[in-house]
């Protein structure tokens, strides 16, 4: 397979050729686009980066930058004068964004596209949405989903502090997030909140859509170890919205998140932290061609130790990679290319979704992708790898969010290990089902006088509701 150059501006980029990409996965228009998205690093996002992380000055010329390429409503059908884009396209231009420009826009970038897949689910016979989709990326407009939640950590989203109810004007929605990307600097917010009429269910969510005068944001605080561009504070919501601003019906928040938040977020991680990987492997290899020891009159690439240590980092970050676009095609196999109009003739459909565990694999396998590799090209740049100008302490920084982004990695590897060994309906993703084996375990450690007072708590808990 012959490959031409990988061109950076006017001279041959420094880090991995096309020879080191999947390029087989990609149609003749997603390499188009993967050039101009590394033409629009080359010129604004990188620079940025660099600059943004010293400053925690949001990205806005590169959000820019995306909506001139029109990905801002990339996946949105053509009918709306979008792209109507693959899934692989979605994970090439993730991870490209990532790995030449700027991984605090690509996670702006992902969380963004997570909420216009939430749109797009229901954007139909919705004019407020769909007006919405078609300004998108003429207007640059961004967007976030705000679905974190103060009190559950870097668990599933799962809404605590939240609730919405019907008014005279339409919708009373409450949200606290712990954490929303560009809070404060997006143009539009996706929330989720317990439902209307909400009792004690917590698959019982609706979704929300809000505009900066409706939401109180926080812009300027975040301060991170890393990621520092992309301004993911606090949120809080306290609005009454119109009745066209609920996205699908009440209820129907639970098959938002399967069917197009869940199997997006999971895929773009994937796409993002790959990308993070890719790009410390760049730098790494820029750094090992370039620099030598006198001594040795060998340069640092030319050592069988460092050989060893690249082409294993290498090797580690083409499986994820992969993984990743074997998923997306999987993805684009069951949904005819990545089509979000099937909805409209069949709002249950729900072929996305049968990939969840494919998808929280993905995210576990490129985030703790990032973190390793991003240490091991540390170590191969040596002394000069620690200072700001190689640039890879900044990529070691922004390379540690994504084990600890929700679901963390941690929580991601115990629902698949939890799916694995006990089947899909042991997960319980909204807390419903009680542990027997666990209670009944519990409860033997009770002496007779001990389960008298808990009978009658339980007895007294009992008559209270009933009354």
């Amino acid at each position: 397979m012959d490959f031409e150059p990988k061109m950076w501006g006017d001279v041959e980029f420094d880090g991995l050729g096309y020879e080191f990409d999947p390029v087989w996965f990609l149609t003749d228009e997603d390499r188009a686009l993967e050039k101009e998205i590394i033409d629009a690093c080359q010129r604004v996002i990188r620079p940025l980066a660099i600059e943004a992380d010293r400053t925690g000055e949001y990205p806005r010329a590169s959000v820019d930058e995306l909506g001139r390429l029109r990905l801002l409503a990339m996946i949105a059908p053509e009918d709306y004068g979008c792209r109507a884009s693959s899934h692989t396209q979605v994970v090439m231009a993730t991870e490209a964004i990532a790995r030449y420009g700027c991984p605090s826009t690509a996670i702006i970038f992902m969380m963004h596209l997570v909420a216009v897949a939430g749109l797009v689910f229901r954007a139909h016979g919705n004019p407020e949405i769909e007006s919405l989709l078609r300004r998108m990326d003429p207007e640059a407009l961004i967007g976030t989903a705000s679905y974190t939640d103060p009190e559950t950590g870097g668990h599933f989203w799962y809404p605590k502090t939240s609730g919405a109810e019907r008014v005279a004007d339409g919708w009373h929605v409450r949200k606290t997030a712990a954490f929303t990307t560009s809070s404060g600097f997006a143009d539009w917010y996706l929330t989720q909140t317990t439902s209307p009429e909400f009792a004690g269910d917590y698959a019982d969510l609706s979704v929300f859509l809000l505009y900066p005068d409706e939401v109180q944001g926080n812009p300027g605080t975040w301060d991170a170890m890393g990621m520092h561009a992309n301004q993911s504070a606090p949120v809080e919501i306290d609005a009454v919205i119109p009745e066209d601003r609920i996205v699908g019906w009440p209820g129907d928040g639970a098959r938002s998140n399967d069917e197009a938040i869940d199997p997006l977020a999971f895929l773009q991680y994937a796409g993002a932290y790959n990308g993070v990987a890719m790009a410390c492997l760049d730098v790494a290899r820029r750094h090992a061609l370039r620099r030598a020891h006198a001594q040795y009159g060998r340069r640092i690439a030319d050592y069988a130790t460092s050989q060893d240590a690249y082409g294993r980092a290498l090797c580690e970050a083409q499986a994820s990679r992969l993984f990743a676009y074997g998923l997306a095609k999987a993805l684009d196999d069951a949904t005819d290319g990545g089509d979000w109009t099937l909805y409209r003739s069949n709002p249950d459909a729900a072929p996305r979704a049968a990939f969840t565990s494919w998808g929280l694999e993905a995210k576990v396998l490129a985030a703790g992708l990032a973190s390793r590799v991003s240490d091991a090209m540390l170590q191969l740049c040596g002394g000069r790898g620690y200072t700001r100008a190689a640039e890879i302490e900044r990529l070691v920084r922004d390379a540690r969010a994504g084990w600890v982004m929700a679901p963390s990695n941690e929580v991601s590897q115990q629902i698949v290990g939890r799916w694995a060994l006990l089947g899909a309906d042991a997960v319980d993703w909204w807390n419903q089902k009680v542990d027997e084996r666990a209670l009944r375990n519990e409860l033997g450690k009770l002496n007779d006088e001990e389960k008298r007072r808990l009978v009658d708590e339980l007895s007294g808990e009992l008559a209270e509701a009933g009354a």
